[in-house]
């Protein structure tokens, strides 16, 4: 599976940016996709996925009521839109796919794409 990300950038506090990612290659037992990022220092933390059979979704606490994560299942396209965003925000977003089969699980992960939002 091979991930290609796009969106990230240089915006104020307040402003709006939509990530995508697009899965290619083996796509087919894909469970979940979603988004994770890593700040400069900081541990590599979740902050969206959704999952590929009914669209369930999780969010981050930290990012509840502002990011929204939906996909396009024909596209295997997902995207997380980023509403008021906030200098904490800033961090390098990684794409994430994991494909079950049976009873074993796959993990991939794009090459980032990074966040910045000036105060």
């Amino acid at each position: 599976v091979q991930l290609v990300e796009s969106g990230g950038g240089l915006v104020q506090t307040g402003d709006s940016l939509r990530l995508s990612c697009t899965a290619s290659g083996i796509t087919f037992s894909i469970n979940t996709m979603g988004w994770y990022r890593q700040a400069p220092g900081k541990q590599r933390e979740l902050v969206a996925v959704i999952t590929s059979g009914g669209g369930t979704t999780n969010y981050a606490d930290s990012v509840k009521g502002r990011f929204t994560i939906s996909r396009d299942k024909v596209k295997n396209t997902i995207y997380l839109q980023m509403n008021s965003l906030k200098p904490e925000d800033t961090a390098v977003y990684y794409c994430y796919v994991r494909r079950v089969i049976i009873l074993s699980q796959y993990d991939y992960w794009g090459q980032g794409t990074q966040v910045t939002v000036s105060s």
